[in-house]
């Protein structure tokens, strides 16, 4: 059961504590040192006039303990959508009704957008989140792979292949 906990959308003094929980969540998932974001990207991205993403917060005794963070989409056979990015809670408030709090602030927010679908990625091995999103009545997709390009890929993409004319 939450005690005292408020799930509020975060503001730019959040910054540095949701850059925390996701460096929490990077050593969770066993990749600790794939975050290179800052607080100062953070806060230009999310806070100015124009943020890329919404992020919900779970605040106790004025300290940040978790977090929801996703961004819109739009998705050519449903039309708009949100995609959750993170959902994450700090390792010993878990279990306390926290995350799902949390999940369900950020369900709640999509649904006033009038979104036709809400996606995110779990990893496979993390079978707690799954069995958690499935008693939700979320589907665990598996027959669709994530595929990314990051920084590295996108620039030999580019020098392969300079001219963006067709």
């Amino acid at each position: 059961m939450i005690n005292q906990v408020c799930i509020r959308q975060a503001t730019v003094e959040d910054a540095q504590a949701i850059l925390s929980l996701i460096q929490e969540l990077a050593t969770f998932e066993r990749e600790p040192e794939s975050v290179v974001l800052t607080k100062e990207e953070l806060v230009r991205d999310g806070f100015g006039e124009q943020p890329a993403f919404v992020c919900f917060v779970a605040e106790e005794d004025k300290q940040i303990i978790g977090m929801a963070l996703g961004y819109p989409r739009y998705s050519t056979w449903k039309g708009k959508t949100m995609h959750l990015e993170d959902l994450i809670v700090q390792e010993q408030h878990r279990g306390k009704g926290v995350g799902f709090a949390l999940y369900k602030r950020f369900i709640h927010y999509a649904a006033s957008l009038r979104v036709k679908r809400i996606e995110w990625a779990v990893l496979d091995w993390n079978q707690s989140a799954i069995d958690f999103y499935e008693q939700t009545g979320a589907k665990v997709l598996s027959d669709w792979r994530t595929a990314q390009m990051g920084e590295n890929e996108i620039s030999h993409f580019i020098n392969q292949y300079p001219d963006a004319d067709i």
